[in-house]
């Protein structure tokens, strides 16, 4: 996959999964725009990771449920690099609320960041993309778009919404050589709230029968990293995906399956 000199600018990429994905994206060539919201620390431990990995990384602060915010860091982005080619939806929120204890408050805060935002970012990479004639756009949702879950309503609502943010998207943006696609991942390990990431234990060397039989509902032995979620992206964003547009890759280990 040829993407050695791609500017890629990847939200909510101090942590998680938009840590894996930008890790992936410098091994092979590409330039990071990394974004974060919170915690400089976590955004920094990104960017020494796209380094070590040989690659160049910038960071830019933004709360993507913020137009204004989210057209600065397009710019600064941009104008930093010289161009865009990739943006990579990732930034979210995930309180795991039951439906009855969402107030409006938090309603609109998941909605304006798992949603709004993504809608914030599409709109303001268009220019640039449409410039060059060219572009990729990936948005990271989750299987929960797919099917109901029973701990947080409200965030799996915004990713069913991102599955027809993106293919309205491809339609509308494919006149300009940009395609738009989802990655809807399943169970991943991500990092813990205190930035460090959470051990990675082999399923044959699993003791708790609790975890054992979380295991079970993924035929493929174990949950998903960052990373595999990161090969992914590398693909949609490379010359061999030009003609998938408006589509959604499942990445769940086939847990969806069970």
């Amino acid at each position: 996959m040829g993407l050695t000199g791609k500017v890629v600018l990847i939200t909510g990429a101090g942590t998680g999964i938009g840590r894996g994905i930008a890790i992936a994206f410098a091994e092979r060539g590409a330039k990071i725009g990394i974004n974060y919201h919170l915690t400089d620390e976590f955004a920094n431990e990104t960017l020494r990771l796209v380094q070590a990995a040989g690659s160049e990384g910038f960071l830019v602060h933004a709360d993507v449920s913020d137009a204004t915010q989210v057209k600065m860091m397009v710019s600064q982005v941009v104008d930093h690099f010289g161009r865009l080619d990739v943006l990579v939806n990732n930034a979210a929120t995930q309180p795991n609320l039951g439906l009855l204890d969402y107030d409006e408050e938090a309603y609109d805060q998941v909605m304006r960041v798992n949603l709004m935002g993504y809608f914030h970012c599409i709109q303001a990479v268009i220019p640039a993309m449409k410039a060059q004639g060219a572009g990729r756009i990936i948005n990271i949702s989750s299987v929960h778009g797919k099917r109901p879950t029973d701990f947080d309503s409200v965030y799996a609502m915004t990713k069913g919404g991102i599955k027809m943010l993106t293919r309205e998207s491809a339609i509308e943006l494919a006149k300009y050589g940009i395609t738009v696609n989802t990655i809807e991942p399943g169970a991943v390990y991500v990092g813990s709230k205190t930035g460090k990431p959470r051990p990675i234990v082999p399923p044959d060397k699993v003791t708790d029968e609790g975890h054992r039989r979380n295991l079970r509902k993924f035929p493929l032995g174990r949950v998903g990293l960052p990373a595999d979620i990161g090969h992914l992206a590398c693909f949609l964003a490379s010359e061999e995906a030009e003609f998938i547009t408006g589509a959604a890759v499942r990445a769940d280990g086939g847990s969806m399956l069970l």
